[in-house]
């Protein structure tokens, strides 16, 4: 039984797992940095533990600090949420070790996928299709230019440990090779321990392609069908839909039942993604993760389910409350990352704190945040305010809904990435969902062009920014809107 369930994760991840146990009746506890202290996710949760300063080393990425955090407050079970150590096998296992339950895969399924040369082994005994490339132990020089020449140019050099994009070289000459090969051995090694790379073609009109797994407490495997991610920045997803626009029936039942073979073959546990490279009528593994994943939404609100309560029901060996034939997508949903950053600078992050907020609810809208009015963005983390997710019956309502939600959103004290995202949803490729993976790389390299503003509207800005200055007052979250106030009158 679990009765406690301690959060070793931060932002909007941790306020969507505190939510959902509290749902469940379940008491939590909020394992934090110094920090984020001052955060929604502390000021919601039952318990808050301080595991270390503001350093991830010393903190969120500490495994005994967090083991010994959910000890001292009692706690039955660690949610990992993702990013972190939710792909740790050492943490899973410490967690077995000091008797707490780790709510995702066992340790062995998350060495075994996050290993990406063991972990197409597997998807090759499963019958699932790979793409071409080196996955051999020989890591010298030599051997990886001699393979990188039989597999052809371009390719990808990737590191064995990697993922989220680190540890990842597109080599389109032999000449880039060498420099390419020495910087993903590098970022490997100092990001997961480990030089090991390995090499894939690299095929550059594709479709980045994903399948939700679940694998419930009985070992049953269940798909909850795919979801398109292919509109990414240095490999970072930035909008993610459910379901993909342009996968025919066939090639959608095919890949998803790929998906459950390959989680079958593994033993796994809980929840899933098995991601695809697909181009040209062809799909190809690219990797599985192990792990909830940042846009997870888009799943829960076409098929109507709830995967965090879904993994925590596992995790104490219980039945997940749905059944394969009754899973059927209705409509469509995307989800927007949003992020403090210059949009007019190539996406620098900004910092500051927040002056006001305002998400414009509304039916088939949902906002997964992590701040709150006077919270303060700072430098140590990953600058994502929010999740903004939309539902709609069809694919250009999503979008129609979606712009009109972004254009709505209010946030004041930090630039954000609004002006972008309403610029990628209008581009016509995304209308009509042909994009793929080198869409932000072909239509906007360097985000988006400065704009020239008129001296009123710097005259405006600087009023806003005085006022918010102004209102902020300690930990007083519940400021007058400003369009209701007498900001208007200034």
């Amino acid at each position: 039984m679990i009765e406690k369930v301690a959060i070793a994760n931060r932002g909007e991840v941790a306020v969507r797992i505190i939510r959902a146990c509290q749902e469940m009746g379940l008491e939590t506890v909020l394992l934090h940095s110094e920090a984020d202290m001052s955060t929604k996710a502390y000021r919601i949760a039952d318990q808050c533990i301080c595991i270390g300063p503001a350093s991830v080393q010393e903190s969120y990425l500490n495994i005994q600090a967090n083991i010994d955090g959910a000890l001292a407050a009692g706690a039955d079970a660690i949610h990992p949420g993702f990013g972190f150590l939710s792909e740790n096998a050492e943490f899973a296992r410490a967690c077995e070790n000091n008797r707490l339950i780790f709510v995702g895969p066992s340790a062995e399924c998350i060495e075994l996928f996050g290993d990406k040369i063991s972990a197409k082994q597997l998807v090759k005994t499963a019958g699932g299709p790979v793409i071409p490339g080196y996955q051999g132990d020989d890591q010298s020089f030599e051997n990886l230019k001699k393979q990188a020449s039989q597999i052809g140019y371009p390719l990808m050099v990737k590191a064995a440990a990697g993922g989220g994009g680190r540890g990842l070289r597109v080599v389109y000459e032999e000449g880039q090779f060498e420099s390419a090969l020495e910087s993903a051995q590098r970022e490997g090694l100092n990001s997961f321990g480990s030089a090991q790379v390995f090499l894939e073609k690299y095929l550059n009109e594709s479709k980045h392609i994903e399948v939700q797994i679940f694998a419930d407490a009985k070992g049953e495997v269940f798909h909850l069908y795919d979801r398109e991610c292919s509109v990414q920045r240095r490999h970072q997803k930035v909008i993610e839909e459910a379901v993909s626009a342009t996968l025919d029936e066939n090639t959608r039942q095919e890949i998803c039942n790929t998906a459950v073979k390959i989680a079958k073959q593994s033993g796994y546990k809980g929840a899933g993604t098995v991601e695809f490279l697909y181009e040209k009528g062809e799909f190809y593994f690219l990797e599985m993760n192990t792990r909830l994943q940042v846009e997870h939404p888009v799943t829960e609100l076409v098929l109507g389910v709830d995967l965090v309560k879904a993994q925590i029901l596992t995790a104490q060996n219980k039945a997940v409350t749905w059944k394969q034939e009754d899973l059927k997508p209705r409509g469509h949903s995307i989800e927007c990352r949003l992020y403090a950053e210059d949009a007019y600078n190539q996406g620098v992050p900004s910092t500051g704190r927040l002056g006001y907020l305002y998400w414009p609810d509304a039916p088939g809208r949902r906002f997964d945040v992590g701040f709150e009015i006077n919270d303060e963005v700072t430098s140590y983390y990953d600058p994502m305010l929010a999740k903004v997710i939309v539902w709609d019956e069809t694919r250009p309502r999503a979008i129609q809904k979606m712009i009109h939600t972004l254009k709505e959103t209010v946030v004041f004290g930090v630039k954000t990435n609004i002006p972008y995202l309403i610029e990628l949803l209008s581009h016509p490729e995304f209308v009509n969902g042909t994009m793929t993976t080198r869409f932000i790389d072909t239509y906007f390299p360097k985000g988006l062009e400065a704009k020239e503003f008129s001296e009123d509207d710097v005259l405006i800005a600087k009023q806003i920014a005085k006022k918010i200055k102004d209102n902020q007052s300690g930990t007083d979250h519940h400021h007058p809107s400003p369009w209701t106030s007498t900001w208007g009158e200034s």
